[in-house]
């Protein structure tokens, strides 16, 4: 039998062949977009608690479903690039955490794929859903409240430090919050009779040049604002307090771990994992308007009393008594 009449029969008689036997493809993987404002370095425990939460749902990564990852690191007008490149990936579902600008982004990318997201203010404020009860289109998830904590960060900070009389702020006039938090923390420094020195930094050289700021005009203590480009450039700030022996109040739990003073503000991580179980429940076909945006209902008051003592501070019984943690 000549070559070209084997390759003609060979060819003819696969395709007679049942579907069943031809070569096999495994099922395609539903595949979820994750896009945050974030770093990876930061985010390690936040995506421990979204895949925790995938899995409570029945989901685990690269077994029945795949997650492609895209981080803007403080960037924020990187993130509507990001959004664009996962939706040409044709993912399942969306999740835009790391804060507001992550998940503006998102819906600004499309009124169709399902959205999960996580913020700091609120959604409905922020024109992402139509309430916090019933989201409507395409997209739900969680808010931390955390850019409406400051008062009560500034607030600790003052029981902790009461005769500062000078307290600096830390703030990103990028971060769609700002203008609202910088309006409650002047209300809240005038009734605790504080002066309020307000630094401001959306970017590494604006922050080292708000570092200098912060050192000139003495101030006597710090609160680090609400901020996901602040949470990576967690470190920095922290050795930076730290070097120049100035006591600073934090948002999340993982700032006082890493060895700054003191934070207040709700469990991030836990708020991952209800994102994760979110997002495990659209996969199997629950619309995101019939899923309630989340709040936090767990906060944690965190001082390290061991950055305490090399600072030289003696903490109240009192703000001890009342802490969730300390750190020693």
């Amino acid at each position: 039998m000549r070559r070209r009449q084997f390759i003609t029969l060979v060819g003819g008689m696969a395709a007679g062949w049942p579907l069943s036997t031809r070569a096999q493809q495994p099922p395609k993987l539903p595949l979820i977009g994750f896009m945050s404002g974030r770093s990876p370095e930061d985010s390690v425990y936040l995506v421990a608690g979204f895949r925790e939460g995938l899995r409570e749902s029945g989901f685990i990564e690269d077994q029945n479903v795949t997650i492609e990852f895209r981080w803007a690191r403080g960037q924020y007008d990187l993130l509507p690039a990001l959004a664009t490149e996962l939706l040409n990936r044709r993912v399942a579902l969306l999740v835009a955490v790391g804060g507001d600008p992550s998940a503006q982004a998102a819906k600004n990318a499309t009124s169709e794929v399902p959205i999960v997201f996580g913020m700091a203010a609120d959604p409905v404020a922020a024109g992402l859903v139509e309430s916090f009860g019933r989201p409507g289109g395409n997209a739900t998830g969680f808010t931390l409240v955390s850019a409406e904590m400051e008062p009560k960060r500034l607030g600790l900070l003052d029981a902790l430090l009461p005769h500062v009389p000078l307290i600096g702020a830390l703030v990103n006039p990028q971060f769609p919050p700002a203008a609202r938090q910088l309006q409650e923390l002047e209300a809240a420094a005038r009734t605790i009779g504080k002066r309020l020195l307000v630094a401001r930094a959306s970017n590494d050289s604006e922050l080292n040049s708000a570092f200098g700021t912060l050192l000139e005009q003495r101030v006597g203590a710090l609160l680090v604002a609400t901020d996901p480009y602040f949470d990576t450039r967690r470190d920095l700030i922290i050795a930076w307090a730290r070097q120049n022996r100035l006591p600073a109040m934090y948002q999340f739990r993982e700032f006082a771990v890493a060895g700054g003073l003191i934070s207040y503000g709700p469990d991030i991580a836990d708020m991952y994992r209800h994102g994760g179980i979110y997002a495990g429940r659209i996969l199997k076909g629950t619309k995101p308007t019939d899923l309630p945006v989340l709040q936090p209902t767990k906060f944690e008051f965190v001082i390290n009393a061991k950055t305490a003592k090399a600072l030289g501070l003696d903490i109240s019984p009192m703000l001890l008594t009342g802490a969730s943690e300390v750190i020693d």
